[in-house]
């Protein structure tokens, strides 16, 4: 289904929805980043990360500045994933060497209790000024993705303050206090669901979960404090789809669900990505978002395998990769290709190819583009 919004490159969105692509669409997560001289110079001039985050025209030069080197299909909003809580009160601030801390965690219940869903056109209108202006600059070239952190994600920074090695804290209030951290997770879910509608009322053609942390639970504390809350962000963004189609169009219940499928094809595709979630592959799958973002522990063949077709896969080389020569990038490129085609029946539609986490700083940007040439080149029809 294509209208005038339709990007001009959609393989993302075609893949998503498990259609056929003339070739593998390739985005990677940090493609905006300190990798690329372009992006350290607007650092420097703006004088911080959040300065430049929290300035959309900044944020758009960032956004675009890889696509301007790389035949990427996909621009991501230039942002960070703890936007939410800093919007809380919590009072995001960086230390260099260190990453995202902030001055007032969040560590009982007494101070869960205060936390509310923030604002969107105003705590947090510079994220969707951001999007506003980048899909103009873009001018539908390619789609835009948002994103947030997940709300177990989240949670980790919020009461550990920043970064953690144990997750002493976080886990310590999961066993001693329960109905805090699920009040936590609940708010933050809300708030989540209300940061990814705004962005994509915003103009945003994509959204992308991370739950980066939700590998750090055992399997009961996962389903427990992490697969539900990622589930009903995936149930009440489609709810919302539907409910906008119903209120724009004047159309009755039963008229909405016969149209479920149109909607989802029409609407904003939502991926849940999270490191160390293959354990959890079935369930994902079964939570009504259409992709699933994987890290590079498990077979992509696997992946397919286990999740049938039912979502479309992200993912999954290993960025250390990147470190290694061209000749050696594209060996792993066309081996993670075969992969993905040898558990989907040969095919290779409903893959987004990406890497299992990000780039990294030191990473060579003609390495970079060794990587994406060939996802083309070897996935081409």
């Amino acid at each position: 289904m294509t209208d005038a919004t339709t990007p001009k490159n959609d393989r993302l969105l075609r893949a998503l929805r498990r259609e056929p692509v003339d070739c593998t669409p390739v985005w990677l997560m940090r493609q905006a980043g300190r990798y690329l001289p372009e992006y350290r110079a607007t650092r420097q001039r703006a004088g911080s990360f959040l300065g430049m985050a929290k300035n959309p025209d900044i944020a758009c030069e960032v956004t675009v500045q890889p696509l301007a080197r790389f035949d990427l299909d996909a621009a991501i909003l230039f942002s960070d994933i703890l936007t939410i809580p800093d919007a809380m009160g919590l009072e995001l601030y960086f230390v260099e060497g260190e990453g995202p801390k902030f001055r007032h965690p969040v560590r009982d219940a007494a101070s869960i209790a205060k936390l509310a869903v923030p604002d969107m056109e105003t705590e947090l209108r510079y994220v969707m000024d951001a999007i506003r202006t980048i899909r103009r600059e873009l001018d539908n070239r390619v789609p835009l993705i948002g994103f947030s952190g997940s709300p177990w994600t989240l949670a980790c920074y919020m009461v550990e303050g920043g970064g953690s090695d144990n997750y002493s804290r976080i886990k310590a209030l999961a066993l001693n206090d329960p109905k805090a951290l699920h009040q936590l997770l609940s708010v933050n879910t809300d708030a989540v669901i209300a940061y990814l509608s705004a962005q994509r009322a915003a103009g945003a053609q994509v959204l992308q979960v991370f739950d980066t942390w939700g590998g750090v639970l055992s399997p009961s504390m996962y389903r427990e404090f992490s697969l539900p809350y990622l589930t009903r962000i995936a149930h009440e963004l489609q709810r919302g789809v539907l409910r906008q189609a119903q209120d724009e169009r004047g159309l009755g219940q039963a008229q909405v669900l016969r149209q479920t499928q149109d909607e989802r094809d029409h609407g904003t595709p939502l991926i849940l990505f999270g490191k160390g979630n293959a354990p959890y592959l079935e369930a994902l799958a079964a939570s009504g978002a259409e992709g699933v973002g994987v890290d590079w522990l498990v077979e992509l063949s696997e992946a397919a395998r286990r999740t049938q077709g039912k979502v479309a896969l992200q993912g999954n080389l290993d960025p250390a990769i990147l470190y290694g020569s061209p000749d050696a990038i594209r060996a792993q490129v066309r081996n993670t290709l075969d992969s993905y085609a040898e558990g989907n029946g040969g095919s290779r539609e409903g893959h987004v190819f990406n890497l299992g986490h990000g780039l990294s700083p030191d990473m060579d940007p003609e390495h970079v583009r060794a990587l994406v040439d060939a996802v083309h080149e070897f996935s081409r029809r």
